[in-house]
């Protein structure tokens, strides 16, 4: 256990950020440090450009500092941390043997969004493209073939040759994913584990002349900016609340430099990812029957203008009691849960996105009264639209 901060009353403490800067997921994370060190200072920071490779910088070796805030790629850097014996949180590794409090997101929950948001527009086909460079790589895989099997369905599976000894060349490497594309029976929805990932997928299916998202929809995580929007066509992802990390990590950290409350070796702190920012490779509705698929779309674009079920089948030409048995067999809801799943998505959007009161979410999410969807809201997620708000504010 390193050991507790020397720090005096009243002199600042100093603390090093050593966080990779190149991604948009580390330089969130330096501004939830920034947040909290706003609130809760001042701190003196030692912070610079790195990327994941960055080294140790050796003048730290003798550093008379408070504590540190870590992102950590391999052995080396981790005998380095502890070789300081200075309070350290770690922000990236589970899998390398430290002792050190860990701050980050909950994979596995990553993962069952993707699903469940592949699932929610119709998929029934899934499949999943990872590599094995990271342990949470590997995790957000395996949990989202999990989470497809407990709903009855199989997942296919690619390992990115990219990384490695034996990595295969560029032009090999997505030569052999797009005979994997190719190969998959469509419509299929893929998860890409990390947006890197996600941007090469892309890149397969157009050399293949596969319709994205109409053949294969496409989501990502961690929500990259230049990536998801770089890529042809725009990527979704999964939001990971890289400032929500900071914060709590910075929290930690100052409560152990101020000797309120010493970690426990190896603690963990799994924070829940946000939304999946919804871009268009995956804006899209799988189902078959071009009537349903012609209704799902209608909801999701007008669930929010207090249409009903009569208005839908209306909209799509059919019997209401025949939407509702065909909606229903194809993707196990009812069109007016779908019209529900929708609003409540948009409130949960609002409460954690805006200041906007309830009176003018409900208005904005297609309920006539506040009242009701506030009720309605506990019901469903156990806690009031406050608490939620409140939880999700970081």
């Amino acid at each position: 256990m390193p050991k507790a901060s020397t720090s005096r009353p009243g002199r600042i403490p100093q603390v090093a950020v050593l966080v990779d800067t190149s991604r948009s997921y580390g330089r969130d994370i330096v501004r939830g440090i920034r947040r909290y060190v706003a609130e809760n200072g001042p701190w003196s920071l030692y912070l610079e450009p790195r990327d994941l490779r960055s080294r140790f910088p050796d003048w730290l070796k003798d550093w008379p500092g408070d504590g540190i805030l870590s992102r950590t790629v391999d052995d080396v850097m981790l005998r380095q941390l502890k070789a300081t014996k200075l309070p350290v949180v770690e922000l990236r590794t589970t899998v390398l043997p430290h002792s050190f409090p860990f701050v980050g997101m909950d994979n596995s929950v990553v993962a069952t969004r993707v699903a469940e948001h592949l699932r929610n527009r119709g998929f029934r086909r899934f499949a999943c493209y990872f590599d094995t460079t990271e342990a949470f790589f590997v995790e957000r895989s395996e949990r989202f073939a999990q989470t497809l099997r407990e709903h009855g369905f199989e997942c296919a599976m690619f390992k990115s040759s990219r990384a490695g000894k034996k990595s295969l060349r560029w032009d090999e490497h997505q030569r052999a994913l797009s005979e994997w594309l190719a190969s998959l029976e469509k419509p299929v929805g893929v998860f890409a584990v990390n947006d890197q990932l996600g941007f090469w997928l892309l890149d397969a299916a157009r050399r293949a002349g596969i319709a994205v998202p109409e053949e294969v929809a496409v989501v990502g995580a961690e929500n990259d900016n230049m990536l998801c929007e770089t890529a042809s066509p725009p990527l979704s992802s999964a939001r990971l609340r890289g400032q929500a990390v900071g914060y709590e990590a910075a929290r930690i950290l100052d409560e152990w430099m101020k000797k309120k409350r010493i970690p426990k070796p190896g603690e963990q702190h799994l924070l829940a990812p946000g939304d999946i920012a919804v871009r268009q490779s995956s804006d899209i509705v799988a189902v078959e029957d071009p009537r349903i698929a012609a209704a799902l779309r209608f909801i999701r674009q007008h669930a929010t203008e207090q249409i009903d079920v009569t208005r839908v089948a209306r909209e799509t030409a059919l019997s209401r009691s025949v939407l509702e048995r065909r909606m229903k067999a194809l993707i196990g809801r009812s069109p007016g849960e779908e019209i529900n799943r929708i609003r409540f998505a948009a409130v949960e959007k609002l409460l954690t996105q805006t200041d906007l009161t309830l009176d003018a979410i409900a208005a904005r999410c297609g309920f006539t009264h506040p009242q009701y969807m506030a009720e309605a809201f506990r019901n469903r997620t156990g806690i009031t639209p406050g608490a939620f708000r409140k939880q999700r504010a970081v």
